[in-house]
């Protein structure tokens, strides 16, 4: 059988050699493996040339790369092609930035055991910044200003775009803008960040540090921050790192442990609670889930909408709470409407109507009787009269021991 050595096998192999000359051949064996190439176009869609020669839809996330150290300047160059290397997390390059390209086994394995496609691996982080690493073929084609900004970060220094944009191609969409800020990283956070200013962080509680999650709690106490969209306010200086704010970022989720995160609510109101009013939420510290946006819609298409709550539930809004349903149940010991303090007792309407009806039948069928009359002797009694007064006395005052009856015992009002 043989012994076939290709990718980071033929590494592995040359380190556990115990040759003494190992850091020699571990540098040529990382440069004949591993080689920096620069994006020359990216398929996307079925709109691109190659669609169907890199696979269609198998193909999505292939680019066409030139070498960094011997690029092509013809114009009818056909770039070679190599594969996304994870097939579940994609972090797709922009055109001009530089990869890493590494040779590893394709399909055809099977029949050549030596058979291997490109893949590339990362992206460099030539700027070091989450927005795009983008580096034109020949610094020197921007404007002098834009120069600089390449001339400088060449020795060390960061580079500054103030125009929002530069002469870069880094796609048919994709416009540079100089405002999206990098995250500002503390001790064992894990990170990952979007171009466009949205991000996660698995972070902790970091005392002394510039966040706004660490005020309370230990050092350690874990957070998780998923922010889409920096701070409105943030400034033009894209280059300078920045921190989560939950009340000026577009949309936050934040999942607490010991923190306690300076949320500005729409609506703070706990008027309706005569004890054990919910903690003011910028000050409440311990395990919780805030989610903050301009707008949150919470849609169950098949199945119930389940809210439960150790303590209570509370509805807060400046305007008005609004229920619009064909059926709506409220099962309670006691239920108060105006206020918490409401003693007034509402009444049970078909109680009521049914009272009122006894009411009214006998006061018609006594002036029923009434008008009917005719005059008698002096001092003679009208029996029909007395008869029917007699009943409607009885029923009078069988409906007024009724009346306390008909008044709700669990809901009150004002």
């Amino acid at each position: 059988m043989v012994d076939v050595a290709f990718g980071f096998s033929s590494l592995n192999n040359n380190l556990n050699t115990g040759n003494k000359n190992y850091t020699i051949d571990t540098a040529n064996a990382l440069n004949n493996l591993i080689v920096a190439v620069r994006v020359k176009s990216i398929v996307l869609d079925d709109t691109h040339p190659r669609f169907k020669e890199v696979g269609g839809w198998n193909g999505l996330g292939t680019i066409e790369y030139d070498p960094v150290q011997n690029p092509s300047l013809s114009s009818n160059t056909v770039f070679p092609l190599a594969k996304p290397l994870s097939p579940n997390i994609k972090n797709f390059p922009l055109i001009n930035e530089v990869v890493y390209i590494i040779a590893l086994p394709n399909t055809d394995i099977g029949q050549v055991v030596t058979s291997q496609t490109s893949y590339y691996i990362n992206i460099v982080s030539i700027w070091n910044h989450p927005h795009h690493n983008g580096y034109p073929v020949n610094a020197n084609v921007p404007p002098p200003s834009q120069q600089k900004d390449y001339n400088q970060s060449s020795v060390g220094s960061v580079r500054r775009v103030t125009d929002q944009s530069t002469e870069i191609f880094l796609g048919k969409t994709f416009k540079e803008k100089g405002n999206i800020h990098p995250l500002l990283p503390f001790e064992g956070d894990v990170i990952q960040e979007g171009r466009w200013g949205n991000s996660v962080r698995f972070g902790s509680t970091v005392k002394n540090t510039p966040n706004n999650w660490s005020s309370v709690g230990n050092n350690g106490d874990p957070i998780i921050i998923i922010r889409n969209g920096q701070s409105v306010k943030a400034d033009n200086k894209g280059w300078i790192p920045i921190t989560e704010n939950i009340n000026d970022d577009l949309s936050s989720i934040y999942l607490t442990s010991t923190q306690a995160i300076p949320l500005n609510p729409a609506s703070q109101n706990y008027l309706s609670y005569k004890d054990n009013a919910p903690q003011n939420i910028a000050k409440y510290s311990g395990q919780q889930l805030i989610l903050n946006s301009g707008r949150i819609v919470l849609n169950s298409s098949k199945d119930h909408l389940l809210l439960t709550s150790n303590k209570s539930i509370n509805l807060n809004s400046i305007n008005s709470v609004n229920i619009d349903s064909p059926l709506f149940i409220a099962q309670a010991n006691e239920v108060y409407l105006g206020s918490k303090s409401a003693t007034e007792s509402v009444l049970l309407g078909d109680s009521t109507v049914k009272l009122l009806k006894q009411l009214t039948t006998n006061l018609k069928s006594f002036m029923t009787i009434c008008s009917t009359l005719v005059s008698a002797p002096a001092g003679a009694p009208l029996v029909p009269l007395n008869q029917v007064a007699s009943q409607l006395s009885t029923t009078l005052e069988q409906i007024n021991i009724n009346l306390d009856n008909v008044k709700s015992k669990s809901v009150k009002t004002v």
